[in-house]
């Protein structure tokens, strides 16, 4: 089992790429999974900044839902800190359940059904194109809160080039973005820490006029609302505040790229970032409720907070600019999640064929590199359709979060009511208060905010949906229809060559053993009739996001790819004829076996390339997207190398 890396780039294009992208990295090197794997701290950074961050725009939209009804803030920030606490408990229990990485679409597959898979999952990807989006969004308002307001047409322009870097960056690879961001989270966590400590700190000798104001409120809510309408605007405040919980689930999903033991690792991001979160979430709420913050055009609820405690400091306004400063870029940090954990659900998908395959695919640079790409141009087009709205943004984001929250949490509660498992009572406990807390938020969302953008999120959810059913039945059809092709093994023939014959080699390039490659090698048998006394069997096995888990699972592929190829050769020699076989390793199909075809026609005399391709009958416009054109690119590379390859067809109603 062999594995190339690719050919060093020609051109001033191909040089540029790998300027940008980088040089390119061994799947089968035995280091690899390490040099790419995150300890508990980067892991915080590149996952659970998204949760951390979500502080920034989270408690100030519940603040701005109670209007004059301020005194409702404390128990808002009492609920936000046990609602990150028990979502946060709910996804160490998954972590568990699902070590290779317990995403919302793969916990609902496996407890709920592919439905509910594809439901949970489609919702992820539109949630994360959000993700980034919305962290963006958020970040251009942070960096402009200091700006002068005649300056704040540049804003859009700003948010635009984060996006372009991100994606960019993220193509190189995972690990090098988060410790190229580090640096931004550590600020943000101090600055921050400061400021709330300092805040609360400042006040505490006004601690009883607080209460006694809130004691008031309380009463002069009772008399004027009553408590039936004081509840309900408590309820819509908190579920306003849905965007604090965003990025929970992240963790759980990104566990393939954290160090062993994942799932320690995994649980241990999960504290870091349940108590970082709660802390700063309900901490902020508070402070806005001491220092009587109030909404100011072109500022975040943030920046008032920050100015109006930077007036008792000595360097003030430099304070308030580094605070703000570490607030804008964390958020770009916390678009990371966007980008980290959205090519994942989409890999996943493709390699159960709900998405097309080249999803699937992994980059040179060991990426997915095709699912950042369509994470940076969807959430590019998300952020010119709203002209970059938190508010508008953070409904639409909310809705899916929860929907993918209540999924997983059902499914989670569903299984430890059916099964005796460990800890069964407590986690009875944890997933029944969890899925009524987050199905709570997702109905008031859904209720309050379907005219304000709800229903954009829940339309283009419900397409993607249909989309995935319609492209996992394509696949299924098409592999229905292979399977026919496998009929009339028993009519094969081989016809022996005279003694004398000069040697030809016929190297037939498969993918699998089943309908394609048993229809070319009846193709060859059939149309050049005593022509090739040697055959042989070629196969890449693909490293995609399904296969690069680990070292075993490359193992495990390497020992399948061989297990197939050894079935062809077992058939040609029952035949009569000599046969072997060579295979290979790697991420990129046409450059793997672009080199396996060289070394085979080194190897044997007057060899012809074979490999066969599905024609279709009727073909429509999706066919050539949903399945590529490996067969055509490889007969180009190998023709511009002097080799012969010929494409053998096989037809399909």
């Amino acid at each position: 089992m062999k594995t190339h890396l690719p050919e060093e780039p020609r051109g001033f294009i191909r040089k540029t790429k790998r300027i940008l992208v980088g040089e390119p990295k061994d799947p089968t090197d035995v280091s690899m999974f390490h040099k790419l794997s995150l300890i508990p701290f980067l892991a915080w950074i590149g996952l659970g900044a998204d949760g951390l961050s979500s502080s920034s725009y989270g408690p100030e939209e519940a603040f701005k839902t109670l209007g004059q009804h301020t005194y409702l803030a404390i128990p808002i920030a009492l609920m936000m800190g046990i609602t990150v606490l028990i979502i946060s408990a709910a996804y160490r229990r998954i972590i568990e359940e699902f070590p290779h990485g317990g995403g919302g679409y793969v916990v609902a597959s496996k407890l709920l059904g592919h439905r509910a898979g594809v439901v949970s999952g489609c919702a992820l990807i539109v949630d994360y194109i959000l993700t980034i989006t919305v962290s963006i969004a958020a970040a251009g308002d942070a960096l402009f809160s200091f700006v002068p307001l005649h300056l704040h047409f540049l804003k859009m322009s700003v948010e635009i080039f984060f996006i372009v870097f991100l994606t960019v960056l993220n193509v190189r690879g995972v690990k090098e973005s988060v410790i190229v961001l580090t640096p931004i989270f550590i600020i943000f966590l101090v600055t921050h820490v400061l400021a709330i400590f300092g805040g609360i700190f400042w006040h505490l000798s006004d601690f009883t006029i607080t209460a006694s104001h809130v004691t008031t409120g309380f009463q002069g809510g009772m008399s004027s609302l009553g408590l039936g309408a004081m509840f309900l605007l408590f309820v819509h405040a908190y579920s306003m505040g849905g965007g604090t919980y965003t990025g929970i689930e992240a963790v759980s999903n990104g566990l393939p790229i954290m160090r062993e033991p994942k799932v320690k690792t995994g649980k241990r991001t999960m504290v870091y970032m349940a108590l970082s979160l709660a802390f700063t979430a309900a901490g902020l709420l508070f402070c806005y409720l001491l220092w009587d913050v109030t909404v100011v055009e072109g500022k975040t609820m943030n920046a008032v907070l920050f100015e109006k405690m930077a007036v008792h400091l000595p360097f003030g306004p430099e304070i308030v600019i580094v605070t703000l400063l570490s607030e804008g870029l964390l958020l770009v940090v916390a678009a990371q999640a966007g980008f980290i954990d959205g090519p994942r659900v989409l890999a996943n998908m493709a390699v159960d064929s709900w998405f097309p395959r080249r999803f699937a695919a992994l980059s040179e640079r060991l990426t997915a590199g095709n699912g950042i790409l369509i994470m940076g141009v969807t959430s590019l087009a998300a952020l010119l359709y709203t002209r970059g709205d938190v508010g508008h943004l953070v409904v639409m984001y909310s809705i899916n979060v929860f929907l993918t929250f209540s999924l997983s949490i059902f499914g989670m509660l569903k299984s430890y009511i059916q099964e005796d498992k460990p800890h069964r009572k407590s986690g009875l406990v944890i997933f029944s208060v969890g899925f009524l807390l987050c199905a709570t938020i997702l109905v008031i969302t859904v209720l309050e905010k379907f005219l304000e953008g709800g229903w954009i999120t829940l339309v283009v959810t419900t397409l993607l949906v249909t989309l995935c059913f319609m492209i996992r039945n394509h696949y299924l059809n098409v592999a229905k229809k292979l399977r026919h092709l496998q009929v009339g093994l028993d009519e094969l023939q081989y016809e022996k060559i005279a003694e004398g014959t000069p040697q030809r080699t016929a190297a037939i390039l498969v993918a699998g053993y089943g309908g394609l490659g048993l229809q070319t090698v009846k193709s060859i048998l059939a149309n050049f009739p005593g022509i090739y006394q040697t055959f042989v069997f070629i196969s890449v096995g693909v490293i995609d996001s399904g296969v690069f888990k680990g070292e075993e699972a490359i193992h495990e592929l390497e020992v399948e790819t061989e297990k197939m190829l050894s079935k062809y050769v077992v058939l040609m020699k029952g035949l009569g004829a000599d046969a072997h076989s060579r295979c290979g390793a790697g991420t990129e199909v046409v450059e793997e076996g672009f080199q396996l075809c060289k070394e085979v026609a080194s190897e044997f005399k007057n060899t012809t390339f074979f490999t066969g391709k599905v024609i279709f009958e009727s073909e429509q416009w999706y066919d050539r997207f949903l399945h590529n054109e490996t067969a055509h690119s490889l007969q180009k590379r190998l023709q511009l190398a002097g080799l012969t390859m010929v494409i053998l067809p096989a037809k399909v109603s």
